[in-house]
């Protein structure tokens, strides 16, 4: 699968199954902010794949998904290490999913984040 933006930050989707999933990202000067701290956007973007890849793992070749809403709380900051973000499938019907997912460092919750997800059928590729 290609993730340019996962790739481009250095987010690992290290497990991805059953409506589960496990991301990792090492914290490196480029995800700081200007007060010396991971820029939040780089835990929402955490937070955001990672219940996106924990859905994802959920569908069949037919459907696609995309994120309608999606909220993060922040605890802790983080200034140095490995962040790991655990998602979970809690809830889905036909067109709708809700995920929750949790940010670790060194066994610390840092941040937790909800969102709300569309389910929908892929478009049909155009011929050439």
């Amino acid at each position: 699968m290609r993730l340019p933006f996962v790739n481009h930050i250095g987010l690992v989707i290290e497990e991805a199954a059953a409506g589960r999933s496990r991301c990792t990202l090492e914290v490196r000067e480029i995800h700081m902010n200007s007060s010396g701290i991971v820029h939040g956007a780089v835990l929402f973007a955490l937070v955001d794949t990672g219940m996106g890849a924990a859905l994802f793992s959920t569908l069949d070749d037919e459907h696609a998904c995309a994120t309608i809403e999606a909220k993060i709380n922040y605890f802790k900051p983080v200034q140095r290490g490995a962040i790991t973000c655990t998602s979970e499938l809690i809830h889905r019907s036909k067109n709708v999913a809700s995920l929750e997912a949790a940010l670790v460092v060194d066994g610390e919750l840092v941040a937790r984040g909800f969102a709300t997800f569309s389910v929908f059928k892929r478009r049909a590729k155009e011929a050439a």
